[in-house]
């Protein structure tokens, strides 16, 4: 049943002060109803981060709460084949009904769990913990694995911990130059632009990083074209200019890390007319970079999908923080190394127990004192607790698959908070795998690309019907605030998990009065964990405008700035390792001659579930485009607005044209946002970093097809 006889939403017109659905930088904004049905949407002024700012996402993000195709009952699948509505308690049970089949005959793994990067941080725990403790099996991970990972894993492995921004956004508009490797604010978070903005306006240099000319790179000092999958060169050479004119931070190297001397006799062959022909970047162009970094009081590296989501990720953000920390930046006033994190709660969803590696507080599962310690918070034998699962696309690959003597598939799936139908990489062999399940349970508000393969859709709370905690790209966990009440016959994804853990006989260990029991719970699991939020509270959060953890006790003020006085590792220094670069796991050759890269466009949002349901942003983002260089079209003989087909070893996907010169000649671009025969992850490739385990998605090879039939939108 979808939303079509949904009464008004009952909005208070006294404003509910909470934030923004989709992107981490958590815009603050506030909600009033007029008792008709009306939303009105203001940015919060009083919120310091985004200080009233809203993009064109946030100010329609109230278009999907009472949208026509809004799932209000259960969805479960006869045997025809078709999905027809059910009450929840047939649809509950026919979910643990299968859990319980499954793991019957193929063991506790069988059943797996994929969690989002847009659930709170008290779902994201709860996720977890229901996994460990009420299916026993090893097997989650969630959609922050095809974000963030490879940004993770580098913090931990240098730094001891891993936090997006170790500072907070403001410190952007103080520093002196900024380069941004691989990011585009300007259309996937608008209001950090402010930022950028102010620190120009104060005579700061801004440095971008980026294949295409995009709306970021347009208002940059210099732009960095480089070949897609070069990054970690380019990083490289770099510092080998700073090293070679004597403008790195000798002092610092010596007191605050080690590692360096390997680096250092690493970057020695990445000469810039080396590094020219590898990144297609003049030399001019890199020394003028690295002249502009290293004369600078202050300055700032950052990071972003395009430099980390390749197979290499891991290596390109090491080559990145090596930088920062050869220049003396990092613990540094408006200075350092970050990460800008993507997804809503994708800081937040990486700490809790959601990823297949970890337990809540940013703890190894397979640390005996951190399973000690949380099977002791959650009332169970340590040995209970399975340990280490699959990665995200690993897991998705296993789906289905018979057991053999080496693995075990997964056979029973629930997905929470992901659309892995328009998402993940290699899309034709993902919705093979789906279809191969003996079971498939979805929990969300519309019938999604994935909702609609499953065996039973349980309809979701939204956003702004419930109340929970996210943590921002900062750092700074914040408070989601309840405005309305959800449709008749909605329930939150909370009351969803501790219900389903009772009917299997654990609805003990999720036994709640509130959500706030739950956060507190969070804090007693993550204490003395290098994301500790012990020392958080609700009350906390709202006298504080949010609290940066770590925040290990009561008394504590969180910590707006890490890496100050030294830096979480054994020797308290950071950690510098020497990195090469490698190519792609596909290059161009005779039969697919372009790099494609995707990403995010302005009025959409990872896989569309909600974007592409709002008129105002589909009116921006019909369909989308491929974008390709006048060059390559007077190749193929296309012009701006033809149907074309891209190809690569995977599939293929159907596109309209957009000729621009704000692109390589030898690259082809494409939104991710659209499923179907639109799927830019029909094309993409799912070879994996093997640190992080993070998909290809920015590099792969492909070739542009003039077609007149294809399946594209009008």
């Amino acid at each position: 049943m979808t939303s079509a006889t949904l009464k008004p939403l009952i909005l208070s017109p006294e404003a509910t002060a909470t934030h923004c659905p989709y992107c981490a930088f958590q815009c603050g904004m506030t909600l009033s109803g007029d008792g008709d049905g009306d939303v009105a949407i203001a940015g919060n002024a009083a919120f310091p981060v985004n200080r009233g700012a809203l993009c064109v996402k946030g100010w329609t993000a109230a278009a999907t709460l009472g949208h026509p195709e809004r799932l209000t009952t259960p969805l479960v699948r006869d045997n025809d084949g078709a999905l027809r509505e059910g009450s929840w308690d047939e649809a509950l049970d026919r979910v643990v009904s299968a859990f319980r089949s499954v793991q019957e005959r193929h063991g506790n793994d069988a059943v797996g769990i994929f969690g989002g990067g847009s659930l709170t941080n008290e779902k994201s725990y709860l996720l977890g913990k229901f996994a460990r403790v009420a299916l026993r099996t090893a097997n989650i991970d969630y959609n922050g694995r095809f974000c963030m990972s490879s940004a993770a894993a580098a913090g931990i492995r240098s730094f001891g911990i891993d936090r997006g921004l170790p500072f907070p956004v403001a410190d952007i508009a103080r520093a002196e130059v900024v380069f941004l490797m691989g990011d585009n604010p300007a259309e996937t978070m608008p209001p950090l632009m402010q930022y950028f903005d102010e620190q120009r306006a104060h005579g700061g240099r801004l440095v971008v990083a980026d294949p295409r000319l995009t709306p970021t790179a347009q208002r940059a000092d210099l732009h960095l074209r480089l070949i897609p999958g070069t990054d970690a060169a380019l990083v490289n050479g770099l510092l080998h200019i700073l090293i070679r004119d004597g403008m790195v931070d000798v002092e610092y190297l010596a007191e605050r890390t080690e590692g360096f001397d390997r680096v250092k006799a690493e970057v020695t062959t990445y000469w810039p007319e080396r590094v020219e022909r590898i990144t297609g970047v003049p030399e001019a162009e890199l020394t003028r970079a690295a002249h502009l970094l290293g004369t600078a009081k202050s300055a700032m590296i950052l990071t972003g999908r395009g430099a980390e989501q390749q197979s290499q990720g891991v290596n390109n953000v090491s080559a990145c923080i090596n930088l920062a920390l050869a220049l003396g930046l990092v613990g540094k006033a408006n200075s350092g190394y970050g990460c800008l994190t993507g997804q809503g709660n994708g800081q937040g969803g990486r700490e809790h127990g959601q990823k297949a590696d970890q337990l809540p507080g940013y703890r190894r599962i397979d640390d005996p004192a951190a399973r000690r310690h949380v099977a002791a918070v959650w009332g169970v034998d340590e040995a209970s607790l399975p340990g280490p699962g699959k990665s995200a696309y690993e897991l998705l690959d296993c789906l289905g698959r018979p057991d053999t003597d080496e693995s075990k598939g997964v056979r029973a799936l629930l997905v929470m908070g992901s659309n892995v139908a328009v998402s993940a990489p290699h899309l034709n062999n993902v919705a093979e795998r789906l279809g191969a399940l003996d079971f498939l349970v979805v929990c969300d508000f519309f019938l999604s690309e994935t909702a609609a393969l499953a065996d039973v859709v349980l309809p979701s709370a939204q956003w702004a019907e419930e109340a929970g905690t996210m943590t921002n790209l900062e750092g700074r966990v914040i408070r989601r605030r309840k405005a309305c009440d959800p449709p008749a016959g909605v329930r939150d994804d909370v009351a969803v998990i501790c219900e389903l853990a009772r009917r299997l006989g654990k609805g003990r260990h999720f036994e709640y009065g509130s959500v706030e029991e739950i956060f507190e719970e969070l804090g007693r699991a993550s204490a003395g964990g290098p994301a500790d939020y012990s020392g958080i509270s609700y009350s906390k959060i709202d006298a504080n405008d949010g609290v940066f953890w770590p925040c290990p006790d009561a008394g504590h003020p969180g910590t707006p700035r890490l890496f100050t006085d030294g830096f979480p590792t054994a020797s308290g220094r950071a950690r510098m390792f020497p990195v090469r670069h490698g190519e792609p796991a596909e290059t161009p050759d005779e039969n697919y001659p372009l790099f494609l890269t995707t990403g995010r466009n302005l009025s959409q949002y990872q896989s569309g579930t909600q974007t592409r349901r709002i008129t105002e942003l589909t009116e921006i983002s019909r369909e989308p485009l491929a974008e390709v260089h006048p060059s390559t079209a007077r190749r193929y003989s296309l012009r701006d607005g033809d149907a074309v087909r891209l190809a690569t070893r995977r599939g293929q996907a159907d596109f309209r044209l957009k000729v621009t010169r704000g692109i390589r000649e030898d690259t082809v671009f494409v939104p991710f946002h659209w499923g179907g025969r639109q799927a830019a992850n029909r094309l993409t490739n799912p070879a994996l970093d093997p640190t992080s385990r993070m998909p290809e998605f920015k590099v792969c090879a492909a070739r542009i097809e003039s077609v007149t039939d294809v399946h594209c939108q009008a």
